[in-house]
């Protein structure tokens, strides 16, 4: 048994099928399929019930997927201690974050670690928050800043701020003359929210559902650019996080509290409790936590 036909194995599952498995495994799909046969012979079972070009897992499969993944996980989680052992003061780091957070908090700390720490080594992927979870559960990101807290009791949650959330509205409008703005102003306003997909638009949407508040949606953003550009326009206004509001911003969009609810998302960061948490993965966390503490009061 080889670890990569074990690797091959876990990509079939994880895909569905043998095309897919060897486009993610960069392998020709005859060989992964070769590979397949030579480790079930070596078993003496079928892993799996070929259906044409969908493939389920046998009883046998079923049994053997929780080893597979179980080997795979030690197997690295040693390359990570050796690496730590041989490396002192080098490695790499994969981080992971949402849109709404990526932009805007991200370039400060890694600025930060690249003076602290010169040698290590930063990849950064910016995706939504399910898509993000998955890739931490699946090692592709070690560790990950989001706004949601997931259900999946392989993550652990670390704290990291609780963010103020703001109106945002195009310069002149009405509500940017008041003093102080409450949720009933809101009422015959239009509102442009990010998709679906976004965690800051289900945090909105479930701020409005618990104010008994059905807002008018004239646009669905994928980017928070598009949300304050489309404000500037006239067409509507929204809510953001804090850290969003840019100095370029002047001029053409103005900011308000609203003065009779309190509104924030709670950023939290995310690792799975089963990998082994390297030096460099500590440092990058550590010097995250005490960016976040410093930054609570903004």
């Amino acid at each position: 048994m080889e670890i990569h036909q074990l690797r091959y194995f876990i990509a079939i599952v994880d895909t569905g099928t043998f095309t897919r498995a060897a486009e993610k495994c960069h392998v020709a799909q005859p060989s992964l399929s070769q590979q397949i046969i030579k480790l079930e012979d070596e078993l003496g079972q079928k892993l799996f019930h070929r259906l044409g070009r969908r493939v389920e897992l046998t009883g046998a499969g079923e049994f053997f997927v929780g080893k597979a993944r179980g080997i795979l996980l030690e197997i690295e989680n040693t390359q990570h201690e050796l690496d730590d052992a041989v490396e002192e003061g080098a490695g790499k780091v994969s981080i992971g974050a949402i849109p709404t957070v990526a932009p805007y908090l991200l370039p400060q700390i890694l600025l930060e670690c690249q003076v602290r720490y010169p040698d290590l080594k930063i990849e950064v992927r910016e995706d939504f928050h399910s898509d993000i979870a998955a890739a931490v559960i699946e090692g592709e990101v070690d560790v990950a800043i989001v706004s949601n807290l997931s259900e999946d009791e392989r993550l652990v949650h670390e704290p990291l701020l609780s963010e103020p959330l703001v109106l945002v509205l195009p310069s002149g409008h009405w509500l940017s003359k008041k003093e102080k703005v409450y949720i009933d102003d809101l009422q015959d306003e239009s509102f442009i929210l990010l998709g679906e997909a976004s965690s800051l638009a289900s945090k909105v949407r479930r701020f409005f559902g618990d104010n008994n508040f059905e807002p008018t949606i004239v646009a669905r953003c994928s980017q928070m650019k598009t949300v304050k550009s489309l404000v500037a326009s006239g067409l509507g206004i929204s809510i953001i996080p804090r850290m969003t509001v840019e100095s370029g911003d002047e001029g053409f969009l103005v900011f308000r509290s609203l003065s009779d609810v309190h509104l924030v998302r709670d950023l939290v960061m995310i690792r799975d409790q089963r990998r082994y948490l390297n030096r460099s993965v500590k440092q990058f966390m550590d010097l995250l936590l005490k960016k976040c503490q410093n930054l609570e009061s903004f």
